[in-house]
């Protein structure tokens, strides 16, 4: 990698390569992102976010692109959510969620929406949830969960329920 990295995200792209995005990289929050070619084994960057984050999610849709919610920026917490387009290597802002989080999940439905939970705001777990709909690029909130987490982890199980734990 060009740079060194914490709080980042790795995501498997359609074509086999590896998005690296964000993290904390020295003293600042990065907006860098990188691609790993396994059968190659080299790394090249490709555009930069529109926003500085970490610990953020990262989910790649069923069109390829990939959704990043959410995370801390270098001027606080962060309810935006950006699209990278694999195509074009370029970063295009969509609506912002109804809550500000990080150390949040990220969950990709069977419908090909994305489920969020959780997270942190102010030193404080919270229980919100919201869906994510690719076709529309809205936010919706949905039910709150029992109670409020953060560094969870949320599965999607065979009957299409997710499974929050922790």
């Amino acid at each position: 990698m060009s740079y060194s990295r914490a709080g980042h995200t790795a995501s498997i792209l359609a074509n086999g390569s590896v998005l690296v995005t964000g993290g904390r990289a020295s003293i600042s929050f990065a907006n860098t992102t990188e691609l790993y070619d396994p059968s190659t084994e080299t790394w090249t960057t490709t555009g930069s976010m529109n926003n500085d984050r970490r610990d953020h999610t990262a989910s790649v849709l069923s069109n390829g692109q990939v959704l990043v919610t959410g995370g801390l920026g270098n001027s606080g917490f962060l309810n935006s959510a950006e699209l990278y387009d694999p195509l074009t290597g370029i970063w295009t802002m969509t609506n912002n969620m109804t809550d500000t989080r990080y150390y949040h999940t990220a969950t990709v439905l069977t419908d090909g929406k994305v489920l969020v939970t959780g997270g942190l705001i102010n030193a404080s777990s919270i229980n919100r949830a919201e869906l994510y709909d690719p076709s529309m690029g809205t936010w919706t909130p949905t039910s709150n969960m029992n109670s409020g987490r953060q560094l969870h982890t949320a599965s999607i199980l065979r009957n299409g329920k997710v499974l929050v734990i922790g």
